[in-house]
């Protein structure tokens, strides 16, 4: 049986190392995005795939961080190419996997039981 407890609003989460994102929902349409895109990745590698989606799912659902800076050590402004950096960094790409997409995946397997 499918619990319907998403979250529908922006919620922030704790990626470690004094990092926090504040995310949209990980909605049908987001996640979809997200794929699609990785899908164009040019590449064969299944973990530079991976990487692609877990990059552009982020792009798509960070709308504001705490604790990242610029190269001058103040805070940085969120764009797109700062959260695909954030995503370079392992533990935290890691941990946005995790705490963000793999509820989702749950969700996907209790349907299939």
């Amino acid at each position: 049986m499918i619990k319907l407890d998403l979250k529908r609003e922006d919620y922030w989460l704790d990626l470690g190392y004094g990092v926090r994102v504040k995310v949209h929902p990980a909605s049908t349409p987001l996640v979809m995005a997200a794929r699609v895109s990785a899908l164009k990745a040019d590449t064969e590698d299944a973990g530079e795939r991976s990487a692609a989606l877990i990059k552009k799912l982020a792009v798509l659902a960070v709308t504001e961080w705490e604790g990242v800076a610029d190269d001058e050590g103040k805070p940085a402004s969120v764009t797109n190419e700062g959260v695909e950096a954030l995503m370079d960094l392992w533990p935290l790409a890691d941990a946005f996997e995790r705490l963000y997409l793999s509820p989702t995946l749950l969700l996907e397997q209790e349907k299939n039981a």
